[in-house]
């Protein structure tokens, strides 16, 4: 299967400087490794932080009710 990098790096919010992004197969599988889940489950808001975790995932949800 071809990676679509630069099709993938249109939608990525990551904020973060890595060599992962557009490579959603490599982000996901370090965040997942790290019990993390990638910036593309996160607003912008939340993103922001760094803070990958699934606790933060869950907060964001709070907030928005």
């Amino acid at each position: 299967m071809e990676c679509k990098k630069n099709e993938n790096k249109k939608f990525c919010n990551c904020t973060y400087p890595c060599e992962k992004k557009g490579i959603c197969c490599e982000c996901i599988k370090y965040h997942r490794e790290r019990n993390e889940l990638p910036a593309c489950f996160f607003d912008a808001e939340t993103e922001k932080t760094y803070d990958r975790s699934f606790e933060a995932f869950i907060e964001m949800h709070k907030r928005k009710g």
